[in-house]
């Protein structure tokens, strides 16, 4: 039986209208956000937030169905993985805990006193040493120094990339680079908006920070993900497909602070 996707609630943000709705999918009941925007082409994104089906504003409900009914068994399979994979615990914050920086193990150490955080580049690895006067304080100049790290090493990776793209494109503008705290996306690029890259990427290996960059800055020629966007990041970083499968067990690192 056939059963029509059902507005579930409407809210509009930023220009943008969101829609929560519903469709019936190989006879499963799938809950999924409709976003219209300014956005040329009909796109999916899959996280753990759910479905999320995003539309130019001039297309019509029924179009964005039938583009999601002819991905159905891509759509089920994507949601399967997600509803399987583990979800971090959250971080317990203290003293000898150990979390990831680029990929490798990283120690914390936490001492009595005023905030404060310090790198230390050891014979045996990278170590944070923080001083805060509580665990709620040491939380939060755990997170700062993460993401001024983040701050400092994404700007180095942006202007590597920078210099790659005008190799080809010197016309392009490179837009300044903000910090984001999306728990979903790694990033985003536009002249209007900027570069925006999620902070928490400072976990994951450095090739995959590469690829989200290399992805982001592509899109500063192509506002899609059509072949030839990929192209593109293709000219940028040639080895892309390996982080960007890579980028599907990025949980294993990041600690839920």
């Amino acid at each position: 039986m056939t059963t029509r996707p059902q507005a579930l609630f409407k809210k509009s943000a930023d220009g943008r209208e969101a829609e929560r709705r519903r469709i019936v999918l190989s006879g499963r009941e799938v809950d999924y956000t409709l976003r219209r925007s300014q956005r040329r082409t009909l796109g999916l994104t899959i996280d753990k937030r759910g479905l999320t089906v995003s539309i130019p504003l001039r297309v019509s409900v029924r179009e964005a169905e039938g583009f999601v009914r002819e991905r159905a068994d891509w759509i089920l399979e994507k949601l399967g993985e997600f509803a399987a994979r583990p979800q971090p615990l959250p971080a317990q914050v203290a003293d000898g805990m150990r979390i990831y920086v680029l990929g490798a193990s990283c120690a914390v150490r936490i001492q009595t006193g005023a905030n404060r955080a310090e790198w230390i580049e050891g014979f045996y690895g990278r170590e944070l040493h923080i001083t805060a006067p509580n665990a709620t304080q040491a939380k939060l100049v755990l997170m700062r120094a993460l993401q001024r790290f983040a701050l400092t090493y994404f700007k180095g990776r942006v202007e590597e990339f920078a210099w790659r793209l005008h190799q080809f494109a010197p016309q392009v503008r490179i837009p300044a680079l903000r910090l984001t705290n999306a728990r979903t996306r790694w990033g985003s690029c536009s002249q209007r908006s900027g570069i925006r890259l999620n902070w928490r990427l400072i976990h994951l290996p450095n090739e995959q920070v590469d690829y989200v960059v290399a992805h982001e800055l592509s899109h500063l020629l192509e506002m899609n993900h059509s072949a030839r966007f990929w192209s593109v990041v293709g000219m940028l970083y040639p080895e892309f497909e390996v982080p960007k499968g890579a980028l599907r067990d990025a949980h294993q690192f990041i600690p839920a602070l």
